[in-house]
């Protein structure tokens, strides 16, 4: 994909309008770099550890990996996985179990610097537990 920087004024509706025209996969990546500029505005103003963590917490799995992990999800469902295709999954999963098992790591360290429980702090931003990548 191309692009050109052109400054103009939108309103967020025509933004939105604009956004719907991406594909999928642009769309994820979209999504995913707003979560992190999202999480470095709500970092300002915090002291320099939380903000770290929140910028970590807030990271997530990258589009790339989402997809490639869904697609190969929908082929074992569909039971057309090739052996280098269940290999690839295998390790796309461990990937998936090491990002997820940091993120609760550095939610653990952000809750005991806030001196809260894990999930008040999960609440408090939102965070729901999910069993799968991409729901």
């Amino acid at each position: 994909m191309s692009s050109v920087k052109v400054e103009v004024q939108l309103s967020s509706e025509e933004l939105l309008k604009a956004v719907e025209q991406l594909n999928l996969s642009e769309l994820e990546q979209f999504v995913s770099q707003v979560i992190v500029l999202q999480a470095q505005r709500k970092a300002t103003g915090l002291p320099q550890a939380e903000a770290e963590l929140l910028l970590k917490i807030n990271q997530g799995i990258s589009p790339n990996i989402q997809r490639d992990y869904k697609e190969l999800i929908a082929k074992r469902d569909d039971e057309t996985l090739t052996e280098d295709e269940y290999e690839k999954l295998l390790l796309l999963t461990e990937q998936i179990e090491k990002i997820q098992a940091q993120r609760i790591e550095n939610l653990a360290d952000l809750a005991h610097l806030r001196g809260i429980p894990l999930t008040t702090l999960m609440e408090h931003l939102g965070i729901h537990s999910t069993n799968h990548v991409g729901k």
